[in-house]
């Protein structure tokens, strides 16, 4: 195939967490071959290229695509990159890389939200979550959505897909777009954290920077841009009964664990009672996971994305044949929303959860073409 790419071929690989010596098992051709095939030595012919595309699930066309971007390993804050595998981390890259190819066909025909994150890098976590939470003009107020926020001040949000869940999240700058990566397989209360830590990272550490020092800063932005400290304070129980923790964190939309080191911080507890309250935390399985969670929260943009496609009579599967991949591949970087048919087919309504928080504003998409 002439106008085949060795990059592609490359990076499907990694996508699928595959070693050069099991994929070239599977498509059934030697080691050598194969890294002949990445490095662009050689073409692989058209029966061979069909099992290359086979076993990495992309179509044939897929290989024969231009150079795709990836996100900058050096510039982005990978938050577990120090725990995770070199097959993790290529799968998060990987996966990463088909987002931002979505991501610049929907800039292509939509006008999407301005980027309006402000960057205070040098600042006190704490004074630029309040400074955010100003410009922003959120007031005191607990946050319904942060993937609906995030959208509406100009981020672009992806999640992860399954492979990928040993990353919390991840975000970096490209050129003046922000991005953030979620892992939508945690609880919604965590996914929240992640995201404002994320947001965290996007104000004070653009470049990337990382290392204990900075995820310390991203966790207090984050913890003190969901629960803001005259918001909190004014509110808080006092003598931290769990049951009254359980009430709080419902009210900010956070983990209990999260609720219950916020207050604790804020000199609202005592160490005696901070330690007892973690202990029944644990006894009633909130230091792991959220009993009584939240629903998913979804993207806003996407919904809005492909309800006007739909519209315009594009389906979910004629998008996917646009980027070189498959349908599936698409709904996994688009936060599981599925376009349903009445007549059997999956094109035809988009739906998402409809037990969402009712959305921050978001401005309207404009399709260009």
């Amino acid at each position: 195939m002439s106008t085949f790419n060795p990059s592609r071929l490359d990076l499907a690989r990694r996508r699928r967490g595959l070693t050069k010596v099991e994929l070239a098992g599977t498509a059934e051709i030697s080691i050598r071959i194969l890294t002949d095939y990445e490095s662009g030595r050689s073409v692989p012919g058209a029966r061979v290229l069909a099992r290359l595309a086979e076993a990495l699930h992309f179509p044939a066309e897929f290989f024969s695509g231009p150079e795709l971007d990836e996100p900058p390993t050096d510039g982005s804050s990978f938050r577990a990159l120090s725990t995770l595998s070199a097959r993790q981390r290529d799968q998060t890259l990987g996966a990463g890389a088909i987002a931002l190819e979505l991501s610049k066909w929907i800039e292509a025909r939509f006008s999407l939200p301005t980027p309006g994150v402000p960057r205070y890098q040098g600042i006190d976590p704490e004074t630029a979550a309040r400074a955010v939470r100003s410009e922003w003009t959120l007031g005191e107020r607990p946050i319904k959505n942060m993937i609906h926020l995030l959208e509406a001040h100009g981020v672009r949000v992806f999640s992860l897909v399954e492979e990928c869940e040993a990353m919390d999240a991840f975000s970096f700058w490209q050129g003046d777009l922000p991005y953030v990566y979620l892992n939508t397989r945690k609880t919604t209360e965590r996914s929240r954290m992640d995201a404002a830590h994320e947001l965290g990272h996007l104000v004070l550490h653009r470049g990337g920077r990382r290392g204990r020092k900075y995820e310390l800063e991203a966790d207090l932005f984050g913890s003190s841009f969901l629960m803001p400290r005259d918001g909190v304070v004014a509110t808080a129980p006092r003598g931290g009964s769990l049951s009254a923790i359980l009430k709080a964190k419902q009210q900010w939309r956070v983990a209990a664990a999260n609720y219950t080191h916020r207050i604790r911080r804020l000199g609202l507890l005592t160490e005696w009672q901070y330690r007892s309250l973690f202990i029944e935390l644990g006894k009633h399985g909130y230091r792991r996971g959220e009993p009584d969670g939240m629903p998913a929260e979804t993207s806003l943009v996407f919904t809005k994305v492909f309800q006007t496609l739909q519209d315009d009579g594009i389906t979910k599967r004629e998008v996917a044949k646009d980027l070189l991949i498959y349908p599936d591949e698409l709904n996994r970087a688009i936060f599981g929303l599925t376009l349903v048919s009445t007549d059997g087919g999956d094109d035809s309504e988009v739906t998402q959860d409809r037990r969402s928080p009712d959305p921050e504003p978001t401005p309207p998409l404009k399709l260009l073409i």
